[in-house]
């Protein structure tokens, strides 16, 4: 039977991770020794490679992922009825930083055709965005938007969008701090040629409130109007967003350095191939992309427990090193603080998948950061402001990350995903499928295959080729599927109390 069926991850690893389907009592042949299954064992699940004993390690990546509940039997099936977790709470952390091998930089000079903002920030889209303050209005920013498309000449713009969302009213604390960060950083996203913000009037996320928080900003490009305060808020604000397509259509395209490229790194609906194609090959991309003097933005916290010290190695400091300790314990605290175990992942979907811990699914996770130091760590509502990789506070959940990650900067979202998913960010979302199965079974959701790296190509020619694509996409070469479909929504993190 040929190797291509199933692989070996790390050579310390003792488990294989299958590559089709198996039927209990077939025979694989791995480095010259023979393994008859005695389980049916399904893509992307895991069999054991020895015998493991009762309370010993189980490796893959070369790193534990959890431990076995009972002895575990080579050619067994390994997964949740036999492994369990090793993640606790809290940790204490030393500096230990490791020279990481892709730190240095590339003379290959390459550019892509984005606009460049008169504050010389760039973008890759040319949209009119409509953020409302506040969830009561959720409607009315829908409704100008349709009449947006349906009266106006918007053939100089990418298009007219808004984002509803539930909040801005009744929050308290950091709730409201949380939205009008995430608000104000969409407001000021390059991406958006001109915004109209749409406050009702009455709202304690009011349009004065959100103005504190904006603060400079372009009076051209940015329009505000309380609809409270209007007769007819639709006739005003059409009005203003035919102000905002003129402004909009004086910027063009033009060649712009890849350094000025930032991307957002996230997964979701893994299986048991995500760490083994879509993710590394993510992380080649992003060791590219910043090679080039770009950006990368790496989010999902608790899917970093448990490989949290591979990322605290590659600290660029120690100032770095222990901002890293305190996203990971602080992440830690807040699941401690509502009762919850801080292991409680993957879901569902992930271990039908093959995930069958924490650990597992997050040393796949950080796979999509590559091998670069990291430079900064960001707080929710942060934003990206040095070159490289960068961490960003947020939770696991793929609508509020990707949102915080087009928050923070992110011209566009790299989503790795083994399972599927239609959901799109406010930027280019695009979708990296772990299987050829997938990409062949969900063309409307998914961008780009990294199952071939399973079936011969090499990940070094694959990434070039996740390049290219996406300098293609933020030229406007390339639409994200989630573009063409009108897959555009944002989520903010709630953790307090509503009124």
């Amino acid at each position: 039977m040929s190797e291509t069926v199933f692989v070996h991850v790390d050579e310390r690893d003792n488990v294989l991770v299958a590559l089709k389907n198996f039927s209990k009592g077939e025979e694989i042949k791995f480095l010259g020794h023979s393994l008859v299954l005695q389980d049916d064992i399904s893509v992307g699940h895991k069999i054991a490679l020895i015998d493991i004993r009762a309370g010993e390690d189980v490796l893959k990546y070369g790193f534990p992922i959890g431990k076995a509940k009972r002895d575990i039997s080579s050619g067994q099936w390994v997964h949740t009825h036999n492994v369990q977790t090793k993640l606790e709470g809290t940790l204490e952390y030393s500096y230990k930083p490791k020279k990481q091998k892709n730190s240095t930089g590339t003379t290959e000079t390459r550019t892509f055709q984005g606009y460049v903002r008169k504050n010389g920030e760039v973008g890759i889209r040319n949209e009119i965005w409509v953020i409302n303050t506040v969830g009561c209005i959720n409607k009315v920013a829908e409704q100008l938007v349709k009449l947006a498309e349906k009266s106006l000449d918007i053939s100089g713009t990418d298009g007219v969008f808004h984002y509803p969302h539930p909040f801005g009213c009744s929050q308290l604390g950091d709730d409201l701090e949380n939205t009008q960060k995430i608000l104000r950083n969409l407001v000021q996203h390059p991406n958006a040629a001109g915004v109209l913000v749409l406050g009702l009037g009455c709202e304690n996320n009011h349009i004065k409130a959100f103005t504190d928080v904006l603060g400079e900003f372009d009076e051209e490009r940015v329009k505000f109007l309380a609809v409270q305060e209007v007769e007819d808020e639709l006739d005003e604000g059409i009005s203003i967003i035919e102000d905002l397509i003129s402004y909009a259509n004086q910027f063009k395209r033009e060649s712009v350095s890849v350094s000025k490229l930032k991307v957002g790194l996230k997964c979701g609906g893994s299986d048991g191939l995500s760490g083994i194609t879509a993710n590394p090959l993510v992380g080649a991309f992003s060791d590219k992309v910043i090679a080039h003097g770009g950006s990368t933005v790496l989010t999902e916290v608790p899917e970093m427990f448990g490989a949290e010290t591979i990322l605290m190695e590659r600290a660029v400091n120690e100032e770095v090193f222990s901002k890293t300790v305190s996203l990971v314990n602080d992440f830690k605290e807040y699941f401690i603080k509502h009762d919850q175990v801080v292991y409680e992942n993957p879901s569902p979907g992930n271990k039908e998948g093959g995930i069958t811990t924490l650990e597992e699914k997050s040393l796949g996770c950080v796979q999509k950061g590559g091998f670069s130091d990291v430079v900064d760590v960001l707080p929710y509502g942060g934003r990206i402001n040095k070159q490289g990789l960068s961490l960003l506070q947020g939770p696991g959940n793929d609508l509020v990350s990707v949102t915080s990650l087009a928050a923070s900067g992110a011209h566009i979202v790299l989503f790795t995903t083994g399972r599927g998913t239609p959901f799109g960010g406010p930027v280019p979302t695009v979708k990296i499928s772990t299987n050829n199965k997938l990409f062949e079974k969900k063309r409307n959701w998914i961008d780009f295959n990294a199952g071939e790296l399973v079936t011969g190509k090499d990940k070094e020619t694959l990434a070039g080729e996740l390049f290219e694509y996406i300098v293609r996409l933020a030229s406007g070469d390339e639409k994200a599927r989630n573009e063409e479909f009108g897959f555009k929504e944002i989520a903010i993190f709630k953790d307090g109390v509503i009124l």
